[in-house]
């Protein structure tokens, strides 16, 4: 997906456990499937699963998931990755990497919630999440990756104009939406916790209900309207408020939030449609809420 894009696989995960790790040496390890961009992961035995910035640019997460999430998680109405230990690069791997408790469950993309009561339950527990991280002591907590001003308009304008060409968007339509969006006056708060990535793959359920919110790799601090995305990404027109009275967010949030999910579902759809179809569904669904929400 990426043309910086570091070698992972079974083998080199196994030999970083013998080097650094060698009680779980002879554990089995089996890649696990995802859509993420970011991260490869790879369970380890039945309650492990080993995670591997695949970029370059990476390199900042596993140290900073490993000090953050055990402080946040006690403040936290949902499941979070629990760190076990963080492990050095080696064997020609150039990155720090991590080894966290495995979560049972299937992500919300994959197995999506089934009937409406679960979507509302999903929709309360979702924005009650975000609702429980921005209430947590911010002081001291580094950049989100989405934590500032809606900016990037070049980006955004080329995305609108290649998908507008591929007869996937239409691009009058979603330029009048991300103009709107500019024109939101930005947060003039203190920065507070955001997850930062709250999507559809990031989200587990086990037994039709939510119970764990993972990949925290663009965990930070910033305007609370990150977060708010979800509300597009995850959520449709019959769930959405459940989840934005739960989140309790003003309207100019909100209003933000939406400008979040044009940013997201644009530019990851243009960037993805070839290199990973799945993350450009979701970003197409999004997209789609968001521009009928405008309306």
């Amino acid at each position: 997906m990426h043309p910086d894009e570091l070698d992972i696989d079974e083998l080199l995960v196994e030999r970083l456990l013998a080097e650094q790790f060698p009680a779980w040496a002879g554990l089995p390890v089996k890649r696990v499937v995802s859509a993420g961009t970011d991260n490869a992961m790879y369970r380890l035995g039945d309650d492990m699963v080993v995670r591997l910035p695949r970029l370059p640019g990476g390199a900042g997460q596993v140290a900073k998931e490993q000090h953050w999430l055990p402080r946040l998680a006690p403040h936290l109405p949902l499941a979070v990755p629990v760190p076990l230990v963080e492990g050095a690069p080696g064997q020609g791997y150039p990155l720090p990497w991590g080894v966290f408790r495995w979560l049972d469950g299937e992500n919300v993309h994959d197995a999506p919630f089934t009937d409406g009561t679960a979507r509302a339950e999903a929709a309360l527990a979702l924005g009650r999440f975000v609702a429980a991280l921005r209430a947590v002591d911010a002081v001291g907590g580094p950049p989100s990756w989405r934590g500032g001003p809606l900016t990037d308009d070049d980006h955004v304008r080329a995305a609108i104009r290649g998908l507008g060409a591929d007869g996937t968007l239409d691009a009058a339509r979603a330029s009048a939406a991300w103009e709107d969006a500019l024109r939101v006056p930005p947060w003039a708060g203190a920065p507070v916790w955001l997850h930062g990535d709250l999507l559809p793959g990031n989200l587990l359920a086990r037994e039709g209900r939510l119970g764990a919110v993972i990949d925290f790799g663009g965990l930070g601090t910033g305007d609370p309207a990150a977060d708010v995305l979800a509300a597009w990404a995850v959520f449709t027109a019959g769930t959405r408020q459940l989840f934005r009275e739960a989140a309790g967010v003003d309207d100019a949030t909100w209003a933000r939030g939406r400008g979040w999910a044009l940013y997201f579902g644009l530019t990851a759809e243009h960037h993805y449609r070839v290199t990973n179809p799945v993350l450009a569904a979701v970003a197409h669904r999004t997209v789609a809420e968001a521009l009928a929400d405008t309306e």
